[in-house]
């Protein structure tokens, strides 16, 4: 297993507590540490150059995942011990305290800033001030960045229920909610506004794409089919955000397969097994993969058929995939950047930021792309 977030904790809910050493085995989240030993990083001959374009902090995430959101220039990002931030372009132009923890966090449509706490809180700010402008509450923690899009805050509680909240008072408009298995993994996993509706993965293998106008189910598809004997074996979780692109929609399951769908009717374009917790990224080429060994495989976009994979980052806790400008980024456990090429998968580039993990997800920016750091540095890179 490749090292995780502290953030992200296996949660048994029918299970006795003798069962949850198991569960911490099984758990690619779990917060014990790197159970293998993570690859090396061998000299590369660069043919790129990572650039820092500016930085910035705002304080730790202590062991929960808190990821920035891009508005055109402006950068809201947010550290747990309640600081929310907003920078222009690199430049600071608010910077408050909540008051309380934040445990999820950033959602905006630049207008809106949206953030969540441990004890089920969804704090409202206008976007040009930092003032607050309303409070709503959920069913449990939020873990994950709202979303904010058609109106709408859409918060997912860690109970796995979607609420969406009207983005002017605050108010509730609806919530979706649906069973869960006896087994399920605790992550970070938020939902993906895509036009008119949202879209989440749930414990079980299942993706559902919701109306953003009232929160019905348009339509349910199947990521993944859990398997095994045993509860542990069944585990089969979407515990990463779907990507899109035009009418493909593609996810990835822990202890599953990863799979394109048409955004439009669900229908399975096609699926391949493999396990994967961090997520899934596309281009208009490829699809690309951070598998949980902590390989990055491209796959063709039309078909699923392997391209190619770069298995020299094993163990190394990578993030979800990032296709940008005709090339792929990961991040690591150690806060290192790579810069992969789009062809082959060979390391175009390297760059080191503060040294802490990197869990939250990259971020595009203008040209670039934003990395925010377990300690709370907000990295504006681009490559040349």
């Amino acid at each position: 297993m490749k090292p995780v977030p502290l953030s992200l904790l296996a949660v048994v809910f029918s299970l006795a507590l003798g069962a949850c050493s198991s569960m911490d085995a099984l758990n690619p989240f779990a917060s014990s540490g790197p159970k293998v030993k993570p690859a090396d990083l061998a000299a590369i001959q660069p043919t790129s150059e990572l650039v820092v374009l500016w930085k910035e902090s705002v304080g730790s995430a202590g062991k929960y995942t808190l990821s920035p959101v891009v508005v055109g220039d402006s950068v809201y990002a947010a550290g747990s011990d309640g600081t929310v931030a907003r920078f222009d372009a690199g430049r600071p132009v608010w910077r408050i305290n909540v008051g309380q923890p934040i445990s999820g966090g950033v959602g905006s449509d630049g207008k809106l800033v949206v953030v969540g706490t441990p004890k089920g809180e969804v704090l409202g700010f206008d976007a040009a001030t930092g003032r607050e402008t309303w409070k709503a509450r959920v069913s449990s923690e939020v873990l994950a960045a709202p979303a904010v899009a058609e109106g709408l805050a859409i918060v997912r509680s860690g109970d796995s229920r979607i609420f969406g909240f009207d983005a002017v008072d605050g108010k509730r408009r609806w919530v979706y909610q649906r069973g869960t298995p006896a087994l399920s993994l605790r992550s970070n996993v938020g939902v993906l506004a895509a036009g008119n509706v949202t879209l989440a993965g749930f414990p079980g293998g299942k993706l559902v794409a919701m109306a953003n106008s009232n929160g019905a189910a348009v339509w349910e598809v199947t990521v993944a089919l859990p398997k095994g004997a045993t509860e542990l074996e069944r585990v089969a979780d979407v515990t990463s955000s779907p990507a899109v692109s035009g009418t493909t929609v593609c996810a990835a399951a822990f202890q599953g397969r990863a799979a394109c769908f048409d955004s439009k009717t669900g229908n399975t374009l096609w699926s391949r097994d493999m396990s994967s917790s961090a997520g899934v990224d596309i281009d208009n080429r490829y699809v690309y993969v951070t598998d949980d060994k902590g390989w990055v495989h491209a796959l063709d976009r039309s078909s699923g058929a392997s391209i190619w994979k770069q298995d020299k980052l094993a163990n190394r806790g990578l993030t979800r995939p990032l296709a940008i400008g005709g090339r792929v980024v990961v991040a690591d456990y150690q806060g290192t950047v790579h810069l992969l090429r789009q062809e082959d998968g060979a390391f175009a580039a390297r760059a080191t930021t503060d040294g802490s993990a990197v869990r939250a997800e990259l971020v595009r920016l203008g040209a670039g792309f934003l990395v925010q750091t377990a300690n709370g540095g907000l990295y504006a890179l681009d490559a040349r």
